[in-house]
């Protein structure tokens, strides 16, 4: 959580498609977008997320956008929280009348895979984006946590739910009420986190894992995450129907015909998106 003076405004996103493979090269078909506010430790007001949803909506709408990673700018946190002073002043009232939280769900509505890459703090508000994320990729010093008890409320974004699909009820429910955070190599050991790199390495090592996904053939590679996400929703019997209906509904795609007659002709497919 971080407490940020009033009337402070930057540009809160910055995106770059195609991103950046180093000085002089982009690794295509990937976006990253970072949250810019690193004086703030890229706190999460209400103009950001509006700015972030927008951003991934209109990347989710590129048929060129295969993968996205998510970042914050600085070293020190990915977003350590919410703005508390914009919090500080709701009421039931006027977060039911705004609602602006619902744009969380909007972002978990992207079809194109997320990649959080969390340098830092991820903590409150920037536990929960990272959660939103389909993988994480993790410093060596990134710390997760869910610290709103401490502030007198409770997740708001998905903590309470994310969290313990991500790593089981016994170990939510330890860390949303007591505000504890959980280093990398935890946040590894239970299955939140993909993968934990070293902490100059992680947007190159997340730019890499969006590039292997970006080259896999878009049709196929969004069925399968809307898969994998269902299993988190669904009973196994409605989830297995679920597969197969996706599975089925590939065998209509140009790019099934392509991947199979490439592996017969021992060629590199070429995907078509269609």
């Amino acid at each position: 959580m971080t407490d940020v003076a009033a009337g402070e405004r930057q540009p809160s996103i910055q995106v770059a498609f195609p991103a950046p493979g180093g000085a002089t090269s982009t690794v295509d078909g990937v976006a990253l977008v970072t949250l810019d506010r690193p004086k703030v430790l890229n706190a999460l007001d209400f103009t950001l997320i509006a700015e972030l949803t927008d951003a991934l909506e209109g990347l989710d709408r590129d048929p060129t956008c295969r993968a996205i990673v998510i970042t914050g700018a600085g070293e020190r946190a990915f977003a350590a929280g919410a703005d508390i002073r914009e919090l500080a002043v709701q009421t039931p009232a006027t977060l039911l009348a705004d609602d602006e939280f619902h744009r969380w769900e909007r972002i978990k509505r992207i079809r194109t895979p997320l990649i959080a890459a969390v340098r830092g703090f991820a903590l409150g508000g920037g536990c929960e984006l990272a959660m939103t994320c389909d993988l994480l990729i993790a410093g060596e010093g990134a710390q997760f946590g869910q610290p709103e008890i401490r502030l007198g409320v409770m997740p708001g974004a998905g903590g309470t739910q994310r969290l313990t699909r991500a790593i089981g009820k016994a170990r939510a429910m330890e860390l949303v009420l007591t505000g504890r955070t959980m280093g990398a190599p935890e946040a590894e050991a239970h299955g939140l986190v993909t993968r934990v790199v070293p902490d100059g390495e992680v947007v190159a090592a997340a730019l890499e894992l969006a590039a292997t996904i970006a080259a896999m053939p878009p049709l196929a590679v969004i069925a399968a995450k809307e898969a994998v996400n269902r299993a988190e929703e669904l009973g196994l019997g409605a989830g297995l129907e679920f597969e197969r209906r996706s599975f089925y509904l590939l065998f209509a795609t140009e790019d099934q015909r392509e991947g199979m007659s490439a592996f017969s002709d021992k060629r590199k497919p070429t995907w078509k998106g269609r």
